[in-house]
């Protein structure tokens, strides 16, 4: 008798028992969820229109380069392994990111990209070219048709531009709003200097293409283009990024 009034007792234990361990699991769960939630927040400022390729296609920029706050969120999120600091002169909202090599712009990428739940990129040549139009003077020698050889106008306005670090909006900005493409920061892309058709394993490639006022190939560790040199005219003043997406948000 005394077995078989156990019985109900602990049947009733064991599905309280379940109950907590199943509300906990939610609860568990909710967690979870409620950290991988997009963080608005760091959601960067896009220029108002969207850039249009010759092809036809769209992708959407950045309205200024990466600042020095930008930064700073994901070195504190663990995410980005440079701590940038500011000058005592420059406010980090405002300053761009710079002495930055790809490695370091490919961990700003990954992280923006996690953090807001949105695919964020670096820009290719071509797109990074077409958003300058109008902007960056276009002096090419002639004899250089092939969009891949831009960079040989750089011995024609080597010297030209700005060098000095400024605050974001000091320059120039685009028919779609993108700002600062003829300033004094070269901006990384996404296109290996060997380039595709020699077999280079593009997560091997030895350099990139960076943008400004030429276009440059920088060795993908270099943070100071003074010391680490280019491939052809004169060395870019400051290495940074802007986020390109191939989608609105």
């Amino acid at each position: 008798m005394a077995a078989a009034a156990l019985k109900p007792a602990l049947s009733s234990v064991s599905l309280r028992l379940a109950a907590v361990i199943g509300l906990a699991a939610v609860i568990g769960l909710a967690l979870l969820g409620r950290g991988s939630e997009p963080d608005l927040a760091q959601m960067p400022e896009m220029a108002h229109s969207p850039v249009a390729m010759p092809g036809g296609a769209f992708f959407y920029a950045q309205k200024y380069e990466v600042s020095l706050a930008d930064w700073a969120a994901c070195v504190a999120d663990g995410a980005c392994a440079l701590d940038l600091r500011a000058r005592a002169d420059q406010a980090p909202e405002a300053t761009p990111a710079t002495g930055l090599s790809h490695v370091d712009a490919g961990e700003f990428v990954a992280w923006i990209s996690a953090a807001t739940g949105h695919a964020f990129r670096l820009p290719t040549v071509a797109e990074w070219s077409q958003m300058a139009r109008g902007v960056v003077a276009d002096t090419a020698d002639p004899i250089f048709t092939d969009p891949s050889l831009t960079w040989a106008s750089a011995y024609l306005t080597e010297g030209l531009g700005p060098r000095a670090l400024r605050p974001r909006g000091s320059f120039s900005v685009s028919g779609e709003g993108v700002a600062d493409l003829d300033g004094s920061v070269w901006e990384w892309t996404q296109d290996c200097y060997a380039g595709s058709g020699d077999g280079t394993d593009p997560a091997r490639c030895p350099a990139y293409f960076v943008a400004g006022e030429h276009i440059a190939a920088m060795s993908y560790l270099v943070r100071d283009p003074a010391r680490g040199g280019c491939a052809v005219g004169t060395p870019p003043a400051h290495l940074g990024l802007r986020l390109v997406s191939d989608r609105p948000f």
